[in-house]
């Protein structure tokens, strides 16, 4: 290879044809074949490109470059990293996939014109990529504010309904709040200087205090775009009003970014973290982890529920990313490694999972008209390539080997019991109730699935309307296939996963270089005899036995079948109302859990002649939190109104009182 072949170069090359097919949409922005046919396979090949060359350039040196962009004296500084690699091949990867479906996905009239579509979502993905790029405040917060803006219109594509306007002011609101904290973070930690790049911060040697004011508005700043309780209000309203691949887009990637953010501040930009940090991240990250699957649990709208699960995964992130603090900053090199490495493998794993789920909802939505769980089911018999794949997605995201999803749980689970020598009782006290939640999250996601797969597919249609669904088209099946192969090799080969995002933890953590010590074929974090963990022999014994009971099966029946009604005690007339609701899905969990939940029932009388039982399940956190702060907000407002009296005598008197205030400061 030639020696002058820079990879951040190519991968911003990248970034620019994003940008560059973002532009050609607005050449002919009605024209729904050049957006959809000719410009998202183009940026589904951009996904590709920068998935590999983010792949290939995880082990090479870091690279720095400064773009002629910005200001005069302030130009956009860039820097590629193996964190940064990373990110950009779980970029790269998930909206390949995302814009392979997409481009079968868009139709006429859908809110926005497609050329106009088509600029916004390859400017989201060129600005998160930019993101990830940055190596200075500024470039850092102007792509940042463009990912927002970008998002923020692709959330409101169906703008004429006012409950998409109202996500979409609530989610730009939370998003600019906490863009403001994430600026207040980096001003803190230039330490005096004036200097914006990120070179100055790691070598502002902060004090204590400061570095912790530092991290603090770094989370708050951060957990907002992540969706971090009691952050994450905006989330479970932005995503089902969003576009189903934005909505992929969003939860598969966009929330990796605050995860990105939080590492790089955390272990780049102030040096060794103080390792009480981790519990602050790690107390939100169990809160957010159960908080959103219970209430995963009990949704009744599909997208609805995949929003709430995306809270309780960006949970678990956090769980890792507050263990990788704990033992990082308690001199525990080996075990801030794996807590790391368990913490990356979920972010590449969430990112497939999530997507396809996503996606399997779209073109439920398309093939439907329906959202809302208590309309469907049956739908593997008209969907057949949808539920299949989706399927996939709902394994690896439950938690069952051999899929992806297993795996990075269970590195976080052998992290926490690895934990024992943290020297500090307190901390191993705690520990073990970490590993408790985090099981009983993982349970409670298994029994979330369970809930949004079977009411979906399985059983019988619950309306009529649904006789006349139809498959995805080709084009999506080959979006949702590329997802679900992610998910099965990143499940399958995870030693070799691992190895490459060990180089990403020792370079992050400043630990000598070395070699993951499991075998090709088999995973053991620690000591083979303590927990060790061999997918493709699983894989394989789960293959032969399945096979083996068919064979067997068959052997034995295949002629002394008979068939007859089923079973039905004594009723004969079934319909699909005698079937599970989704509603009865979440009643143990709103029973075991009602405090958590605020909860308005629609109670029937004897005298309805058509009577009918509600329950609508709220946010508590909404109540208690965002409306009084709302209307203080409003009341504040108000007040300060008052001072616009239209009166040119009142404003020069403003005027002249600030102007002795700040003259009796200075002097």
């Amino acid at each position: 290879m030639d020696v002058s072949f820079s990879y951040l170069n190519a991968c911003l090359a990248v970034l620019l044809a994003w940008g560059a097919i973002g532009l050609a949409g607005m050449i002919r922005p009605r024209s729904l074949g050049i957006a959809a046919r000719t410009l998202f396979p183009l940026g589904a090949l951009c996904g590709i490109a920068l998935a590999v060359l983010a792949v290939l350039s995880i082990a090479t040196p870091a690279e720095r470059a400064v773009l002629p962009l910005g200001l005069p004296d302030l130009p956009f500084h860039v820097r590629r990293d193996p964190l940064a690699s990373v990110f950009l091949a779980l970029l790269g990867a998930a909206s390949a996939g995302i814009s392979i479906f997409s481009t079968g996905y868009f139709r006429k009239g859908e809110g926005a014109l497609p050329g106009l579509l088509c600029l916004e979502y390859h400017v989201f993905l060129a600005s998160m990529g930019l993101v990830l790029l940055a190596d200075d405040a500024y470039a850092f917060m102007v792509a940042w504010e463009t990912m927002a803006l970008s998002s923020y219109f692709l959330v409101t594509t169906q703008h004429r309904i006012p409950e998409i306007r109202s996500a979409g002011f609530l989610y730009l609101l939370i998003a600019h709040v906490g863009a403001i904290s994430i600026l207040l973070s980096f001003g803190v930690m230039q330490g005096g200087s004036w200097q914006f790049t990120f070179d100055a911060m790691r070598a502002a040697h902060l004090s204590p205090g400061w570095a912790t004011v530092a991290f603090g508005l770094a989370m708050f700043g951060f957990g907002a775009k992540a969706g971090l309780v009691p952050l994450h209000v905006w989330l479970p309203e932005a995503h089902p009003a969003a576009p189903s691949p934005v909505s992929a887009l969003m939860s598969g990637v966009m929330l990796k970014t605050a995860v990105y953010g939080v590492l790089r501040v955390s272990f780049d930009l102030l040096g060794t973290p103080q390792w009480w940090w981790g519990l602050v991240a790690l107390g939100l990250g169990l809160l957010s982890a159960f908080y959103g699957v219970i209430f995963a649990a009990v949704q009744t709208d599909m997208k609805r529920l995949l929003a709430w699960s995306s809270i309780e995964n960006v949970g678990v992130i956090f769980t890792g990313v507050g263990l990788t603090i704990v033992f990082h900053g308690s001199g525990m090199g080996a075990l801030a490694a794996l807590a790391l490495i368990a913490t990356l493998y979920h972010c590449l794993n969430h990112a497939f999972m999530k997507s396809v789920l996503f996606l399997g909802t779209g073109s439920v939505l398309h093939a439907t008209g329906e959202r809302n769980l208590g309309r469907l089911g049956g739908l593997i018999h008209r969907m057949p390539w949808v539920a299949w794949l989706t399927l996939i997605g709902v394994l690896a995201i439950a938690g069952l080997p051999p899929l992806n999803g297993f795996v990075s749980e269970w590195l976080l689970l052998q992290a926490f019991l690895f934990a024992g020598d943290v020297p500090r009782t307190f901390v191993n006290m705690l520990l073990p109730v970490g590993a408790a939640v985090v099981a009983l999250c993982t349970a409670l996601a298994g029994y979330v699935m369970v809930k949004f797969f079977g009411v979906i597919f399985l059983g019988q249609p619950r309306e009529a309307a649904l006789a006349g669904a139809h498959d995805a088209g080709l084009v999506e099946r080959l979006g949702l296939l590329w997802l679900a192969l992610g998910c099965v090799g990143l499940g399958l080969f995870p030693v070799q996963v691992i190895e490459t995002l060990d180089v990403v933890a020792r370079d992050l953590l400043k630990l000598p270089a070395g070699r993951w010590g499991g075998d090709w074929w088999l995973l053991a974090p620690a000591a083979a005899r303590h927990a060790a963990y061999g997918p493709l022999a699983l894989f394989g014994v789960t293959l032969i036995v399945v096979a083996l009971a068919g064979l067997g099966v068959r052997a034995v029946y295949r002629r002394r079948v008979r068939r007859g009604p089923a079973w039905d005690c004594g009723f004969v007339r079934l319909d699909a109302r005698m079937q599970d609701t989704a509603e009865g899905f979440g009643q143990p969990i709103r029973h075991v859990f009602e405090p958590f939940f605020q909860m308005v029932r629609e109670l029937p009388t004897p005298f309805d002649f058509a009577p009918r039982y509600r329950v609508t399940v709220g946010d508590r956190l909404w109540t208690l939190l965002y409306l009084p702060l709302g209307a203080t907000v409003r009341w504040t407002a108000d007040r300060v109104a008052r001072l616009q009296q239209g009166r040119i005598a009142t404003y020069l008197l403003y005027s002249f009182v600030t102007l002795i205030a700040l003259l009796a400061l200075v002097l």
